[in-house]
């Protein structure tokens, strides 16, 4: 029996008929659990107008109050942080505790949300002309629409609805219709903590919903995750509509390992970061640079740890879970025969091997790679998927100059115990997060999330005061409180006296 999931819109489920659905998997078993609500372009401008509607109370709504929600909502999510970890792991695959991390920190954001009062505070200058005063405040954009991808189905939308909610903003949340059910549990817990109804609304869809949000008039500002190209069109589409666009593309991350590093250390580090959620992360490290004289090593001491991972359903303990659909499995296999094609070393095959889960789940499991170069497919592209590639190089600067030379600047790690050479990598480094002896250097709530090049388009990073910026305006106000003494006419341009 499969499971109907809708739209939220207003606070209550939508009770019409949808001429299309997608279809919902169980990635351990490959069985069809669920059939997802596409919205048309008529329904999103529904959702648009119910948002539009909510708006204006929420936006008037003091700070007091709109914290008071947020510490609710803080309060609901850590209580129910169990279930909704259940729920990403029966629609995405990835192990429980996995999908446990995933809530925890985007739990972090929601309460670096609650301190919006301080967030939104501004500047005030006295007495800048005679008895002139002038101050800053921010207001809130109005209705925006949140985009979120399938291998964080908790997280992302987390790194962006508190603070568009906290800022005064009214939100549309577009999920992924490959795991959508975590999205509508987490919408729930904001009713339940008292946000009023259509400040939130959750819609599902495909292209269809996303085109009418990038164009609908009364849509401010568009947040989203995914894939490269698609960041690119959401963002030339978004703006050319007059919207702000925040677009986090694709990465090709990589770990750059000199031989002066701890390489116990380190391989367990590039196996965690490498392999975590079958690779189906934007921060996961798919490149491992490694310096020649170490290489050798480094790689007998990641395919030993290998082969301690089990991979299976992530109800079972398991280290690493499927991925997320058949079609993307199979992709990603596509990558590891391309890989063997070209000329690189196959040093785990993770295409055979026992699986501890169903005969029909999407499973391929860790895959390690040595003696890639560059011009290979394996290098070139963003897999999303559990394959390790090792590239040698001769020296420090080898490796940085190929890590420059890459399109994507998402996330980056360093392994070394020299201090000298991570502050260099660090300031030399054309990537947007870099991690020293921290293979997945994702920052903190009140920091801000966000690469360069092409894994990002737009100015501004998620969450941290970027995101707070991002959700609001900037006025200026300047104020004058006449007395009998500034009376008169004088058409000559405002000076300061």
């Amino acid at each position: 029996m499969t499971t109907r999931i809708t739209h939220l819109i207003g606070g209550r489920s939508w009770e019409g008929t949808s001429e299309r659905a997608g279809d919902v998997h169980n990635p351990a078993t490959g069985a069809l659990t669920g059939r997802v609500d596409l919205a048309s372009a008529d329904l999103v401008g529904q959702a648009v107008a119910t948002a539009k509607a909510a708006w204006t109370g929420w936006s008037e709504t003091s700070l007091a109050k709109r914290a008071q929600v947020l510490f609710a909502f803080r309060e609901l999510l850590h209580a129910r942080k169990h279930e909704i970890a259940a729920l990403i792991t029966a629609e995405h695959g990835k192990v429980l505790d996995d999908a446990l991390g995933e809530v925890t920190r985007g739990l972090e954001v929601a309460e670096f949300a609650c301190g919006i009062p301080h967030l939104l505070k501004g500047g005030f200058s006295e007495n800048v002309s005679t008895r002139v005063d002038v101050y800053s405040i921010r207001q809130p954009l109005g209705v925006v629409a949140v985009i979120s991808p399938f291998n964080f189905p908790a997280m992302v939308p987390l790194w962006f609805v508190p603070i568009a909610i906290a800022c005064g903003n009214a939100v549309i949340l577009k999920p992924s219709e490959k795991d959508p059910s975590a999205a509508v549990a987490m919408a729930r817990l904001w009713t339940e903590a008292g946000l009023p109804d259509g400040v939130l609304n959750v819609v599902h869809g495909d292209k269809e919903a996303v085109d009418a949000l990038l164009t609908h008039p009364d849509v401010r500002a568009v947040s989203f995750v995914g894939s490269t190209p698609i960041a690119r069109y959401v963002y030339e589409t978004g703006t050319a509509h007059g919207k702000r666009v925040q677009a986090l593309g694709g990465a090709k991350n990589h770990m750059l390992v000199l031989p002066d590093a701890d390489l116990d250390l380190t391989a367990d580090a590039a196996v965690n970061a490498g392999f975590g959620s079958a690779g189906e992360r934007c921060m996961a490290i798919s490149a491992l640079v490694a310096v020649d004289t170490i290489a050798d090593e480094l790689v007998e001491k990641i395919k030993d740890r290998m082969r301690k991972l089990r991979t299976g359903d992530g109800t079972r303990g398991c280290d690493m879970g499927p991925l997320v659909t058949r079609q993307h499995r199979d992709k990603v296999a596509g990558y590891v025969e391309e890989g063997s094609a070209a000329g690189a070393t196959l040093v785990v095959d993770g295409r055979a091997g026992d699986f501890d889960g169903g005969e029909d789940g999407f499973w391929l499991g860790p895959t390690l790679f040595d003696d890639v170069t560059p011009d290979m497919s394996i290098y070139r592209d963003e897999i999303f998927g559990p394959v390790l590639s090792v590239v040698r190089v001769r020296s420090y600067d080898e490796g940085l100059a190929l890590i420059n030379a890459n399109p994507y600047g998402n996330g980056t790690a360093i392994f070394t115990n020299d201090g000298g050479a991570a502050r260099r990598f660090q300031n030399e480094v054309e990537v947007g997060m870099v991690g020293i002896n921290v293979p997945i250097p994702v920052p903190v709530s009140y920091y801000s999330f966000g690469g360069w090049k092409n894994s990002l388009f737009g100015d501004t990073h998620a969450h941290g005061t970027e995101g707070v910026h991002f959700f609001t305006r900037g006025k200026v106000v300047t104020s004058r409180w006449l007395d009998p003494s500034h009376g008169g006419l004088n058409l000559g341009f405002p000076q300061n006296d």
